[in-house]
């Protein structure tokens, strides 16, 4: 019995990864399209391993603007699936009928699954007639909720029925028919059939990708332009906006026939929602005062409590005692102890020790996305980011660099402007990622117990290096120009699922312990060695071991910002690997074989507040981790962009933590004459790279 190819297609946020997870079930496999790191999901239906479900990429058209169009347009021409399950959201049945009608013209059988029914019966402003739908696009349309799993099964039995559904093709204008007509025609003998019509159009919106592939002789250019150029004539408008007007006047009959306005003024909740929420006055305030409550939660009180047992007594007490007692009654080496208790349990566990903490925020972050509001923050940020000539499709991916900056980077594949792509790469990882909280949550933690705000400044100081930096990079030759346009679907509101949370909250925190157990655990082993042995390979106390003599090279460089000693300056070093490994590192060099509560009084005898600040304010902005600046190297496809993006990262993070912890210094009048002209240069430049009007400034590379 052969294998039944499907694949569901569908707008952003139309519920399609949901009925996917409910189709197949456990049977997914995960990874990434050929050449482009866009996730993949296929799977097995669930009791039927004949039928092969494919998820494509959310996209809102079949037009070759983002990598996301192409691979569902390759995908479906290419002839590698045999049917599409169209899923539409019918709370937004006009918009999600644009896409509908583009795959009908692929000629591809098609099922449409209408997801969120049971969200429309709720709204209550209008019905939709099953049986008219159906018979207007002649095709099935079976009414679903994908997020309650209803009527899926009646989907799943429709998706078996062995009859190949056909359908004809949506008719347009008369007049856009004929030109239609006239162009398959002339290049019937070039396509597939079945894909004649979907060509024809193509060409006439004058497609590049599609011209360049047909290989047409000057005599067939010559007569397909020809028909377009009189067809816009006849129209007084261009041709691509002629298909458009045309797509768009087809679904108004369709809206007319089958689907009943019962309250044409009504709003729903989630729009009297959206009043407030996404209000010109009062959204920034509402995202502040929201972001507030999520750290305060995670840093400050729930996560708090999970994190200090499991510092204080699970790794403080219960773990190292444990182990320290069965390593010496097997009489093993002093230097093995040393190496077991004090590098790898002590380096380890004072990572995994903000394990609680980093589980609230992900849970938080999962309620915030799962209910909506996420979309609302990139719709009040894009308003904000175009009052500086930036892109709001830049700030997507710095929601999801919230949780790593390697997809975050991967994200940016999104945004078809090449000047924003490569500036968001380059600005992306500012935001705190899942490893840089453990460097938060210390410093808060340690320095500033009662302070509510120390963590949340974190999150909106990325943003503000993100604003501030493209506003520089916006006045630069390489950078200049307008920014894209940003269109993003708003979903309604709704309460989050459970299974979501857990299946999300349990992912994330399972790829934080699997690094603690790999990159983490390597990393200890090895800052452990350089801390316990000198160039002699001789064991010796940390004062006079090799990290110590590095450590002393580089740490003058950062005197001016507070951490100029040699504990600060290796846990910096070692945060390129994994930023975790700053808290390890420190955890290692200061409080070896000490309870966590005399490691934090270590650090509070050598560091300041402000020192501490500064030390995360350094670590937040810097260079991101080696993951990342591989992930960057792939995404430039440059080595040159991919050491600019690093500087330029490094320098922005030296310039803002020197400014801020001089300027402590000077309010406390203990500043030296030297850090203090650092920090001014340091200010002038930023200041003067944000302020001053100027002509556009050669960076000294090309985008090329």
């Amino acid at each position: 019995m052969s294998t039944t190819a499907w694949s569901l297609a569908g707008n952003p946020n139309s519920g399609k990864t949901t009925l996917f997870n409910i189709l197949t079930g456990s049977n997914q496999h995960i990874g990434n399209w050929p050449g482009v790191t866009i996730e993949r999901k296929s799977g097995k239906l669930k009791h039927n391993n004949q039928v092969e479900i494919q998820d494509l990429p959310g996209i809102y058209s079949m037009s070759p603007y983002s990598s996301e169009e192409i691979i569902t347009r390759n995908y479906i021409l290419n002839g590698q699936t045999d049917r599409v399950l169209d899923v539409v959201d019918a709370t937004n049945l006009e918009r999600n009928l644009y896409l509908t009608l583009q795959l009908m013209e692929t000629g591809v059988p098609i099922i449409i699954g209408l997801n969120m029914m049971d969200r429309l019966k709720k709204e209550g402003n209008r019905k939709i007639n099953l049986k008219k739908l159906s018979y207007v696009l002649g095709l099935p349309v079976v009414s679903i909720s994908a997020l309650k799993n209803q009527h899926v099964d009646q989907l799943v039995d429709k998706m078996q029925d062995p009859n190949v559904q056909t359908y004809a093709y949506p008719k347009y204008d008369d007049r856009l028919e004929s030109a239609i007509n006239l162009i398959g025609d002339t290049i019937q003998a070039l396509v597939p059939k079945q894909q004649l019509r979907w060509y024809a159009i193509k060409l006439f919106e004058r497609d590049e990708d599609v011209t360049n592939e047909l290989k047409l002789s000057a005599e067939q250019t010559q007569a397909i332009d020809t028909t377009i150029t009189t067809t816009e004539k006849v129209f007084d408008d261009v041709s691509d906006s002629i298909v458009v007007n045309a797509r768009y006047d087809f679904i108004a009959r369709v809206m007319e026939m089958a689907v009943i306005d019962t309250e044409d003024f009504s709003m729903s909740w989630s729009d009297r929602v959206d009043r407030i929420v996404t209000n010109r006055f009062l959204a920034l305030p509402i995202f502040v005062f929201v972001m507030w409550v999520v750290y305060y939660l995670s840093i400050q009180t729930i996560g708090t409590i999970g994190s200090d047992w499991m510092n204080d007594v699970l790794f403080g007490k219960i773990v190292p005692n444990f182990a320290t007692q069965v390593l010496q009654n097997w009489h093993v080496q002093t230097w093995l102890q040393s190496l077991v208790v004090d590098g790898i349990i002590n380096g380890i566990g004072s990572v995994l020790g903000f394990l609680p903490q980093i589980m609230m925020l992900f849970l938080c972050l999962g309620i915030l996305e799962d209910c909506g509001y996420m979309a609302r923050i990139a719709f009040v940020m894009d308003r904000i980011f175009h009052r500086f000539n930036l892109s709001g499709k830049s700030f997507i991916p710095m929601l999801i660099s919230t949780g790593c900056g390697v997809p975050g980077i991967m994200a940016t594949r999104t945004i078809e402007n090449e000047k924003d792509r490569r500036m968001t790469i380059m600005l992306t990882t500012f935001m705190p990622c899942s490893a840089k909280l453990t460097v938060i949550a210390l410093i808060s933690g340690t320095f500033f117990p009662g302070n509510s705000w120390v963590a949340p400044s974190a999150y909106f100081l990325g943003i503000i290096a993100v604003i501030g930096s493209g506003i520089f990079l916006k006045k630069t030759k390489v950078f200049s120009g307008a920014p894209a346009p940003f269109v993003m679907e708003l979903p309604a509101y709704h309460l989050p699922r459970i299974s979501n949370l857990v299946q999300s909250v349990w992912l994330r925190a399972k790829s934080f312990i699997i690094k603690a157990g790999t990159i983490i655990f390597l990393s200890c082993v090895v800052i452990w060695f350089l801390s316990s042995f000198n160039f002699r390979l001789q064991m010796v106390d940390q004062n006079h071991s090799i990290l110590r003599f590095l450590g002393g090279l580089l740490a003058p460089i950062f005197a001016p910002l507070g951490f100029g000693d040699w504990h600060a300056t290796v846990a910096v070093i070692a945060g390129l690997i994994a930023k975790e490994n700053c808290v390890g590192t420190l955890h290692i060099t200061f409080g070896a074989g000490t309870s966590h509560a005399a490691f934090v009084s270590a650090l509070q005898s050598v560091y300041t507040p402000m020192a501490g600040y500064a030390f995360l304010v350094f670590n937040l902005l810097c260079a991101p981790c080696f993951a990342s600046i591989g992930t960057m190297y792939k995404e430039f496809g440059d080595t040159g962009w991919t050491l600019r993006a690093v500087g330029y990262q490094t320098a922005v993070a030296y310039m803002v933590a020197v400014v801020i912890y001089q300027a402590s210094r000077i309010a406390t009048m203990q500043f030296s004459p030297i850090s203090l002209t650092v920090a001014a240069i340091a200010l002038a430049l930023m200041v003067y790279g944000i302020f001053v009007k100027r002509e556009k400034t050669d960076l000294g590379f090309s985008l090329s």
